[in-house]
């Protein structure tokens, strides 16, 4: 026997020795295997107890329970209570009363006297409780309009009078003919029209102080609200569009009978459409609309427009925009909007006047790539961090102006626009103190991959640290403001929650313990997140996974996160959990694991999220090859023994590898993957490779279908049937390419339930002892 075959059965046996510590029929099983987590987490609205979704017992759903001081674990709420503690309560001026939405009805709560009492119920519910500028007047939306109830005196009264379609049908050619015949040949169709007329305008000397109705015919009526002292309702149309969806076929089905699903909309021109920002005077009865077309830069043409001639010669003309709900101060003296043009490059801030409908801008940002970052979305249906400090007449929002999302003041007398956090960190998460005179921010100094937790000073902007150790706090402050509810996790413990006073380096007291006696049993490695250079010199971060020396087998995974805009290589519990119990399988079996936060993830700064601007399959692609190299180059890695695998946006860099970079990897497992990106929903596409009709070099070159000819090593292919996400047909259209071109060297498992996250046990099973085989079979017996 050689001695290269001898070498080959030691590993084989060292591989089955090894992998009897875990199994994949349990790590697969995912919470149900570590134990679900708490989460949800809130104060109670006297802040002696904490409420939290929890499924200790692995029972088939979650269950509220809570904590107090004085118990030494978690109790189960009563169904009632655990109802209870998710209303959104609205604070009167009485600290006692609280008024809140239960299933469409109004009540009002007493915390001294812990009793409700129900205020106004029908048949349509109510939604959007808002709570107005004078005490006692509240505001809600029923049916598509506004109604004021004035709690002091117990009147109810509507306020608004949308309606859908037209005040009056247009007559046809033939019924105004046959209309006007009557009239000219008999007397009494004459007698009675002009009976008509007459008790219309006798009506019309008692004027009704009702509404009068406004019709918005077959437009998208949304966004309704009123300002706090109840002058103005504002409102949102979009166009009419008759706009083709997907369909999606579901093939196991209850009745036995196939079913078709409509699921989205493709990236598209087709898909921008029209919106007007309306203005209800509720003193005037009268609708108008503002005009935005004065907004700075709103007709300039997007660069990469220079690429097309017929582009270059395209007339000039306002960009279609979206106006965001106004937020207004406390008092009602100012109302202020964000506005998104849909083509999402560009975003204003202005104060609207709403009375003669006019506006100023405060803010302006640009981006030639997308706007976004965090407390920026990048939607242009969403909305950023925005809102007014006490003064009521200073604004606060995030901007990436310096190429990391960080908190701005501006003051709308004063017209100064301030910096209040600076440096190569993001603000994550911005919260206003009760007194609006402090900030509790969530940032990521320390490291990108921690969620640090600070109070901040208005006046005095400098940062005060209450929880910085690594890892990420996801922090509830109680209703006094003196204690923090605290979802904390690292590397390698899932998360828990935890309680602690309001103080600077404070410590936190455990109170849930989730995890399974099963998953405790293992020794979790603790991966090292590292940093390397890419090609163009920027660092890159990934986290590490490295078996003991003796044990390496040469062989290298390199895990390619999904979502694109995701953060992995971090210092807290991933939501990629069972992948990360995987990777521990891996490195077990004597595989070197790499997991990359490439070009485009998140928690890194503007120029490191939008490094895939019209093109995907660029940056974040040679950000997996500079990682291969590094561990070539480090950890004495085969160079032919690597492997790449990833789902959804990591299948598609998985699928861009193999295709446009064949030499590089051995084999690659592409899960639920985008195959075209011209397939692709509206939104997300739009952001990064602008339109197909507009820029399609850019969707060519960053679609894998193009390159299917150029397949050489081992491609598994795994799809979910009912995925509504990236759809089944994906994969189809590829496969399909494959068997054109005479490939051979790929397969595709098909999972008949599945939609785009996988939830059946036995699904991820087959699925990951497919991608398990993959990689044994092609990087260890080379």
């Amino acid at each position: 026997m050689n001695k290269k075959l001898i070498l080959i059965i030691c590993i084989l046996f060292s591989i089955t020795m090894q992998s009897q510590t875990l199994k994949l029929e349990e790590i697969m099983k995912g919470n149900a295997f570590i134990g679900a987590q708490p989460e949800n987490e809130r104060w109670s609205l006297d802040g002696q107890k904490v409420y939290f979704d929890w499924n200790p017992n692995n029972e088939l759903g979650t269950s509220t329970y809570f904590w107090k001081n004085g118990l030494s674990k978690p109790e189960l709420a009563s169904p009632y209570e655990a109802a209870f503690s998710k209303f959104d309560f609205k604070k009167t001026t009485n600290p006692d009363l609280y008024y809140y939405i239960d299933k469409g009805r109004l009540f009002l709560y007493s915390l001294k006297s812990k009793t409700s009492k129900k205020l106004y119920q029908q048949s349509s519910p109510i939604a959007n409780l808002q709570m107005g500028a004078v005490a006692g007047m509240l505001y809600f939306r029923q049916n598509e309009n506004l109604f004021q109830f004035n709690t002091n005196e117990g009147s109810i009264i509507q306020i608004t009078n949308f309606r859908k379609g037209k005040s009056e049908e247009k007559a046809s050619d033939k019924e105004s003919f046959l209309k006007s015949q009557q009239e000219e040949l008999f007397q009494f169709v004459r007698d009675q029209e002009a009976l008509k007329k007459w008790n219309l305008a006798k009506s019309k000397t008692t004027k009704s102080d009702f509404p009068k109705p406004y019709y918005y015919g077959k437009n998208t009526f949304g966004s309704l609200k009123v300002d706090p002292k109840g002058n103005f309702a504002t409102f949102r149309l979009i166009e009419d569009s008759e706009r083709k969806s997907e369909k999606m076929e579901l093939f196991i089905t209850a009745n036995g009978y196939n079913e078709i699903e409509d699921t989205k909309e493709k990236v598209s021109v087709d898909n921008l459409l029209a919106t007007k920002f309306g203005i209800y005077n509720i003193a005037k009865d009268s609708v108008y609309f503002m005009n935005f077309s004065s907004l700075s830069h709103i007709q300039d043409v997007p660069k990469y427009f220079e690429s097309y001639e017929k582009s270059k010669t395209a007339a000039k003309k306002d960009k279609l925009i979206v106006v965001q709900e106004p937020v207004y101060n406390e008092n009602g003296s100012y109302a202020i909007a964000e506005i998104r043009s849909q083509d999402n490059k560009d975003r204003w801030i202005v104060s609207l006047n709403l009375e003669i409908g006019t506006f100023q801008e405060l803010d302006h940002q640009h981006d030639e790539a997308w706007i976004g970052g965090p407390g920026i979305p990048s939607n242009s249906y969403g909305r950023g961090t925005l809102g007014f400090l006490g003064d009521n007449e200073t604004v606060y929002f995030q901007s990436e102006e310096t190429g990391y999302s960080h908190l701005y003041t501006y003051n709308l007398k004063s017209k100064k626009k301030t910096q209040l956090t600076k440096g190569n960190w993001e603000v994550r998460n911005v919260n206003l103190s009760k007194d609006k005179k402090y900030f509790y921010l969530s940032t990521t100094t320390t490291h990108p991959g921690n969620r640090n937790f600070y109070k901040l000073e208005v006046a005095d902007p400098v940062l005060q640290p209450i929880l910085t150790k690594d890892g990420a706090h996801e922090v509830s402050l109680s209703p006094d403001e003196s204690s923090l509810l605290v979802r904390y996790s690292y590397k390698n413990k899932p998360w828990e929650l935890y309680v602690a006073p309001n103080k600077q380096n404070t410590n936190l007291n455990q109170i849930t313990t989730s995890t399974s006696e099963s998953f405790k049993g293992y020794s979790w490695r603790e991966p090292e997140v590292i940093t390397f250079k890419a090609q163009d010199g920027t660092p890159v971060n990934a986290r590490l996974y490295k078996p003991q020396t003796a044990n390496t087998n040469k062989a290298a995974i390199l895990f390619v996160h999904g979502a694109g805009y995701l953060q992995n290589a971090h210092n807290y519990w991933s939501t990629y959990h069972r992948e990360y119990m995987f990777h521990n399988l891996l490195v077990d079996l004597g595989y070197t694991v790499l997991d990359i936060d490439y070009r485009g993830s998140d928690g890194y700064g503007r120029d490191f999220r939008t490094g895939i601007y019209r093109f995907m399959g660029g940056k974040d692609l040679t950000d997996q090859i500079d990682g291969k190299k590094y561990l070539v180059e480090n950890y004495g890695i085969d160079a032919s023994k690597v492997g790449i695998y990833g789902g959804s946006y990591g299948g598609f860099i998985t699928l861009m590898g193999m295709l446009t970079t064949p030499k590089e990897f051995a084999s690659g497992a592409a899960l639920r993957s985008v195959t075209d990106w011209a397939h692709y929903n509206h939104g997300y596409t739009g952001n990064i490779l602008n339109f197909p009709e507009t820029d399609p070099d850019a969707y060519k070159k960053s679609s894998p279908i193009y390159f299917a000819d150029n397949l050489q090593g081992d491609l598994l292919m795994l799809h979910g049937m009912v995925d509504d996400n990236v759809e089944y047909k994906d994969i189809v259209r590829l496969s399909q390419r494959f068997i054109e071109l005479g490939k051979k060297k790929w397969s595709l498992a098909s999972f008949p339930v599945e939609a785009h996250g996988f939830k059946e046990t036995y699904s991820w099973v087959d699925e990951y002892s497919r991608i398990l085989n993959l990689f044994n079979d092609t990087l260890l017996k080379k």
